[in-house]
């Protein structure tokens, strides 16, 4: 299962150089910041877009070196699809999320989702990129959970461009129990704000907070990164 996560990896890192994308490097303090997490560690993220004739393209992977000795613990991968219909204003919106977490010398899956539903995206006050999508979600847990989810994406160069802010939201329900799916959904807010100081067309500089409520457990926290972002 690694070893198919990691060809996946290469395979978007092959697309991205041609469709010219990122790879960020963040360190997340979080050991430090709360108690519930034992260690501080980092975390790689390569990121693509690509925009056609037919609609647009986004995925990404991340990987976190959050094991003992500063080994991978994590690995996971969203890919989505945006396509046109017709001339209408809106999209069809299809998205894929996994992962693993190697625990004990196994390899545990991170549940499967499926989404789909429509999408709009538009540019506000001539300079803002704005994105949102209502779909239906599938949570392949052991007790199947169906869900809805509500996502909005954002991103602004400013400054000349030297400042770049970006992020997104998402808001979606899944079962309290993945197990037996008894005792009703839960509700689950994430987001994640990029702030990012462009030395030039390439480096880049900045943080990524990430804002969570009942993601990890029924607790809310916030987790901010200190992060370098290579621009192809």
């Amino acid at each position: 299962m690694t070893k198919k996560l990691l060809i996946i990896f290469c395979l978007l890192v092959s697309v991205g150089s041609v469709f010219a994308q990122n790879l960020q490097l963040h360190f997340d303090p979080r050991g430090g910041l709360h108690k519930d997490f034992d260690r501080n560690y980092f975390t790689a993220t390569f990121e693509m877009f690509k925009a056609d004739k037919w609609g647009s393209t986004f995925g990404f992977v991340d990987v976190d070196f959050n094991r003992s000795k500063g080994n991978i613990g994590l690995a996971y991968l969203e890919i989505s699809r945006d396509q046109n219909l017709g001339n209408l204003p809106i999209r069809a919106h299809v998205e894929f999320n996994g992962g693993i977490v190697p625990a004990n010398d196994a390899d545990y899956s991170i549940p499967n989702a499926y989404l789909v539903g429509p999408s709009y995206s538009t540019t506000l006050f001539g300079k803002v990129n704005f994105g949102t999508y209502l779909v239906y979600k599938y949570n392949a847990f052991k007790k199947v959970s169906n869900d809805f989810q509500w996502t909005f994406t954002y991103g602004v160069n400013l400054c000349n461009d030297k400042v770049t802010l970006s992020g997104f939201f998402d808001l979606w329900t899944e079962n309290k129990n993945r197990t037996t799916g008894k005792g009703g959904k839960k509700w689950i807010v994430l987001t994640e704000p990029q702030f990012w100081y462009n030395v030039d067309k390439n480096l880049s500089f900045g943080s990524e907070i990430e804002i969570s409520s009942n993601f990890y457990g029924n607790k809310a926290y916030v987790n901010p990164t200190i992060a370098a972002k290579w621009n192809f």
